[in-house]
């Protein structure tokens, strides 16, 4: 018997089929030849300059003012950047950090891991309501509980792929200086972008050191690579670095990468992207066709989620025996709520999977959502059958 066909709608991965294997074991070639004897040396706290000078040339493009590559420091994934804020910024077990109330899994996990207290901050289409998060730091404060800092992902928002408007990233920066707390933004999807205009990162709105920012490489080229980087003003940078144990992260990893990214960085964003939004044109299209009616489903317009929603009568457990069943691969909504509440809601990541696959995995993924909304229906009349039938006895 064959084996079923996945619908890996699963992690955030890029397209594998778009992976430059043959220019990059030419990268290779040309970047180990570049460091040459160098490779003997540790890379030093802030890593392979050449690299760093690329994505702070990244950075100074899309944002618009002059990012120095003094203020990178080359991580193992933006995620090694995710836990070093955290090891560098909390004093002892048990303190809190503020993050949207749906956020990255990974970073919940770890979090907590870590011994932190997470106190999530509502969200609406926009991403993280300023006003909620006034009044949480106002309260943390008189408790006398003030977060060591606040986490947010206001571009491309994972799970739910919101962007937070320019308006509201100045309300968040202001409402932190009010409250003298630390903003981190981890903004590893800011270059995956299809349409509208591109939002400011919050450290090219404010010139504070007490705005570190988080960025990688894995979405525009892929996990696998594992580099990323904290950009962060000093006096932060060398607070941050003083928490870094690792010798620095793999030099010959940064030396292929510059070699490749050198005269082809906006060229291979840009591919990549076309490749992407058309699987994601092909999810709505899907939903459209399939869902109508029964799923809602976020429009996001970068990244590589799709917040999905289903009717909160469905069964939980007989939609995850189903989608388990059908091999439809996703992450549920309850793994990004920071206290695990089991909301109606589902993410789809629409990169990696085979295009043509798409419209197929979407019709599966909304059958089974009809049989879990069927069941509880089932469960329902019987319930109030057995009542009719307890009260006429």
């Amino acid at each position: 018997m064959p084996d079923m066909k996945t619908y890996d709608f699963g992690s955030g991965r890029t397209d594998p089929a778009s992976f430059p294997v043959a220019e990059l074991a030419a990268a290779a070639q040309q970047g180990i030849e570049e460091v040459g004897t160098d490779f003997v040396n540790y890379p030093g706290e802030l890593g392979h300059l050449g690299l760093r000078e690329i994505m702070a040339m990244r950075e100074t493009k899309r944002e618009g003012i002059e990012v120095s590559p003094d203020h990178l420091t080359l991580t193992n994934g933006s995620f090694q950047g995710v836990t070093m804020v955290a090891e560098a910024l909390m004093e002892r077990p048990g303190e809190i950090i503020v993050t949207e109330e749906l956020t990255y899994s990974g970073t919940i996990g770890a979090y907590k891991r870590m011994g932190a207290q997470l106190v999530g901050v509502p969200i609406d289409d926009d991403g993280m309501r300023i006003d909620a998060l006034d009044r949480t730091l106002g309260e943390l404060a008189r408790r006398g509980t003030p977060p060591r800092f606040v986490y947010t992902l206001a571009t491309y928002q994972n799970p739910t792929g919101s962007v937070m408007p320019r308006p509201r990233r100045f309300e968040l920066l202001e409402v932190a200086r009010k409250h003298r707390v630390v903003v981190v933004e981890d903004n590893c999807y800011g270059d995956v972008h299809f349409e509208g205009p591109v939002q400011p990162a919050l450290y090219a709105l404010d010139d504070s050191p007490d705005v570190v920012y988080l960025c990688s490489l894995s979405k525009i080229f892929g996990p696998g690579v594992r580099l990323g980087y904290v950009l962060a003003r000093p006096p932060m940078m060398e607070r941050l670095l003083d928490r870094r144990y690792d010798g620095g992260n793999s030099l010959l990893a940064a030396a292929v990468c510059a070699a490749y990214f050198r005269d082809r960085l906006w060229d291979h964003i840009e591919f990549r992207n076309a490749l992407l939004k058309e699987k994601r044109d092909a999810v709505f299209a899907a939903f459209e066709k399939y869902g109508d009616g029964l799923c809602s489903w976020t429009r996001p317009v970068g990244g590589l989620f799709i917040w999905v929603g289903f009717p909160p009568v469905a069964n939980r457990q007989v939609l995850r025996e189903q989608l388990a069943e059908r091999q439809v691969l996703h992450a549920p909504g309850s793994s990004f709520h920071v206290h695990g509440q089991d909301v109606p809601f589902l993410r789809l990541a629409f990169g990696f999977i085979d295009r043509e696959d798409v419209e197929e995995g979407v019709r599966l993924l909304v059958e089974c959502v009809r049989a879990a909304v069927a069941d509880s229906a089932a469960i329902a009349a019987s319930e109030s059958e057995s009542v009719t039938m307890a009260s006429v006895v």
